[in-house]
């Protein structure tokens, strides 16, 4: 697909439809077009962004609220908006709008941008800049209920960081009267990152009336238990841009000491040409 040639925009209903399906949504995360066009190009039924990957491409760290990484979150958004056949999802951290009286204001504007340019969802997280700990669950309301007053299309994914931050008492049960505030305020899912133990999967499907989203741990989670657990959506985060990065870190290191590179699952030149167009 070439910059001149875009798709039909998605239905934002699509990618709503899409957590209520038979089978939980895998959901990649990419970091820039070609890693976005690549992923729908596979088959995935949907694609999310990375802060992480977003911001570490650009040269910022993630999880800060810099303008710089919003820039370059919308400046993706619009470069994917109508050139994907699949939905598309962005996040956002934590909406980028400070912390003063008009926060609401400003993340309800960059959620209209971006759904302005294409994007069917954005993933909003209540863990202050920086690791300085959670936003007060009233507080991260607001955000949720300006945004969906702003974009009532787009799905709003909460993100609920409570077995992010070191020492929050009680994890689940916090995350679980957020949960409820976050629904109330309009959220249309809800993702706990760092839920690991089965029984503690199991209390928030059973506990949350609204599909839950987890990030796949590798070696602890499986695709298949997830599912049987009632998970109906599943991240992969930052995994694949680390793992990019991984690799070609160690293509570099068998170059330079003279072992054949292993390139044989990377993509030709000329399949990343016809990939971007």
């Amino acid at each position: 697909m070439s910059r001149t040639h875009r798709t039909n925009p998605v239905s934002p209903a699509t990618f709503h439809a899409l957590h209520h399906a038979d089978a939980p949504l895998l959901l990649p995360n990419a970091w820039d077009i070609a890693s976005a066009v690549a992923l729908a190009g596979a088959g995935y039924a949907a694609v999310g962004t990375t802060s992480l990957g977003v911001a570490a491409a650009h040269g910022y760290p993630d999880g800060r609220g810099l303008a710089g990484v919003r820039e370059a979150t919308v400046t993706l958004a619009r470069g994917l908006g109508g050139r994907l056949p699949c939905p598309f999802t962005v996040d956002i951290e934590g909406g980028y709008g400070g912390d003063d009286h008009r926060a609401p204001e400003r993340v309800a504007d960059l959620a209209a941008e971006l759904a302005a340019a294409g994007a069917a969802g954005i993933n909003l997280e209540d863990g202050l800049p920086g690791g300085g700990g959670l936003q007060p669950p009233s507080r991260q309301a607001e955000l949720i209920a300006a945004v969906k007053e702003r974009a009532p299309d787009l799905f709003l994914n909460a993100r609920i960081d409570t077995h992010w931050q070191a020492g929050t008492p009680s994890p689940l049960a916090a995350a679980l009267a957020r949960a409820e505030a976050y629904l109330a305020a309009g959220a249309d899912g809800i993702f706990v990152p760092g839920i690991v133990p089965d029984e503690d999967v199991s209390a928030l499907v059973a506990a949350v009336p609204a599909p839950l989203n987890i990030l796949f741990a590798p070696g602890r989670h499986t695709v298949s238990r997830l599912a049987d657990l009632g998970v109906r959506r599943i991240s992969t985060g930052s995994l694949l841009f680390r793992t990019a990065l991984g690799a070609a870190l160690a293509a570099a290191d068998r170059i330079r000491t003279g072992r054949p590179p292993g390139a044989e699952d990377a993509p030709g030149y000329a399949e990343v040409q016809r990939l971007i167009g």
